[in-house]
């Protein structure tokens, strides 16, 4: 006898239930509508965005820690592990200075601020300085040694994904120069907490719908929709400007790993756009680590060049600042110079390193970019107080596509990534949602421990 075919309504309802992507795409849309039609009740929703954000917070450092130390043990090879981050270096600042390249072209291009004639006697500056919390970026000597932690327990506390990184390569090393005789259940166990963590992150996305929901409404009633009839001209422009960089990157992708962007983007369309609903890459930092696992890219390359990606490798903010910077010189009746806009890049490749993290970043970068260029009035960003909110999708679509493209150019590069096992799970041959329940039904043990770390002591002698 035939099987029955569900009728809609119940194929709709198992959608709704089981599809991630459905619930937050969902969440998406009513959040746009309470924010439209009841904009203060939408003023209240904040607290949703930002516990959602706050749970998320308390997941990234242990399992960046956990990830990293794992990789480096079943490495167990150290120095590959120092060739990954130069790797990865060197990929983040080619990246992200052509990103500051193309905004400079872009706005070059098409003038976005020509014609607005703003006297900066007239922004009120107060509001920038509300916006930064009257704070700055930091120098570069500060850059390194906030790298540095001063406390094993600190590191974690703050939240400082650079000096998690360093103490899981410490811890790393240390397994490797112990061996398994001396420490042998330290392995397992961070594997243990590592699983620990990931179901954790299950639990949390299942409140990402509500997270969306609210972070949306909040964006909207407070913001409205009449911000892009002010500054649509320049909202397109960097919009446009993100599409041409992140079609670059696809190019790159397919000549380094012969690997398909947009089906890498279909693959991760659920925590993309939980990213754009929530304006934060942090808030699917966990989930994309282990999908890019899962993908064929080795533990040691993702917990590494990922991470890292969050503090060095910000491409949508290179491009955000490049065009702002310009706009900004154009709306006040500035004329930039070839040099000028070259101390701007050089300006911004040193300034952007410094932004993660610290609230009204992009508005101390510019500030400080103008400083230097002493022709802009540095009061002038406050032009973009009222477009800032609108260009975090932009930035956060194009920073964690630019980190995952990193993370599997790189592994490529150094050899570290299953290239066929990346293929087959990107055309969707392999199934990693079916592959969870499976390792769920084994109910797994320890999990192997590497042989670099499995050298046993010679037997006693028997006398």
């Amino acid at each position: 006898m035939p099987q029955s075919v569900p009728s809609l309504p119940r194929r709709a309802a198992r959608t709704l239930r089981t599809s991630l992507f459905t619930q937050v795409a969902i969440a998406l849309v009513l959040g746009i509508a309470v924010g439209k039609l009841w904009p203060g009740f939408a003023s209240d929703l904040q607290p949703l965005g930002d516990g959602f954000i706050r749970l998320i917070k308390t997941i990234i450092s242990p399992l960046v820690f956990c990830v990293v130390v794992v990789g480096i043990a079943k490495a167990g090879d150290l120095k590959a592990f120092g060739r990954i981050g130069l790797k990865a270096l060197i990929w983040f600042e080619v990246a992200s200075t052509f990103a500051l390249i193309v905004g400079l072209l872009a706005a070059n291009l098409v003038q976005p601020g020509s014609g607005m004639n703003v006297d900066p006697a007239t922004l009120n500056t107060a509001a920038v300085d509300a916006k930064t919390n009257g704070g700055s970026l930091p120098s570069t000597t500060e850059f390194v040694l906030h790298s540095l932690p001063t406390s094993f327990v600190g590191a974690f506390a703050e939240n400082s994904l650079l000096q998690v990184l360093i103490l899981a390569c410490l811890v790393g090393a240390a397994l490797l120069h112990l061996g398994h005789t001396k420490v042998p259940q330290v392995l397992p166990a961070i594997e243990q907490a590592q699983e620990i963590i990931f179901a954790i992150v299950g639990f949390v996305m299942r409140l990402a719908p509500i997270a969306v929901f609210g972070a949306m409404a909040v964006l909207i009633g407070n913001y409205g929709l009449g911000v892009i009839e002010t500054y649509g001209k320049l909202i397109a422009l960097c919009y446009a400007a993100a599409a041409v960089f992140i079609a670059l990157l696809a190019v790159a992708l397919r000549i380094v790993t012969g690997l398909s962007l947009w089906k890498f983007l279909r693959y991760i369309r659920e925590e993309m756009l939980l990213a754009l609903g929530t304006a934060s890459t942090e808030s699917v930092m966990p989930r994309v680590m282990q999908k890019l696992r899962k993908a064929g890219a080795r533990d040691d390359a993702v917990g590494l060049v990922l991470p890292t990606g969050y503090s060095f490798n910000l491409d949508g903010a290179s491009l955000y600042l490049s065009i702002g910077t310009l706009f900004i010189a154009q709306a006040v009746g500035v004329d930039l110079s070839l040099s000028q806009q070259i101390t701007v890049v050089l300006v911004l490749m040193l300034t952007s390193k410094g932004m993660a993290g610290i609230p009204g970043s992009a508005f101390l970068a510019l500030s400080a970019t103008a400083s230097s260029l002493g022709a802009i009035p540095a009061g002038a960003v406050a032009l973009l107080l009222g477009v800032d909110r609108i260009m975090d999708s932009m930035r956060v679509v194009t920073n964690l596509l630019g980190n995952c493209v990193a993370v599997f150019a790189v592994s490529r590069w150094e050899g570290a990534l299953d290239l066929e096992r990346a293929r087959k799970v990107l055309d969707g041959e392999i199934d990693v949602t079916a592959e969870d329940e499976t390792d769920e039904g084994k109910g797994e043990g320890q999990a192997a421990v590497p042989a670099q770390l499995t050298k046993k002591e010679p037997a006693p002698e028997v006398s």
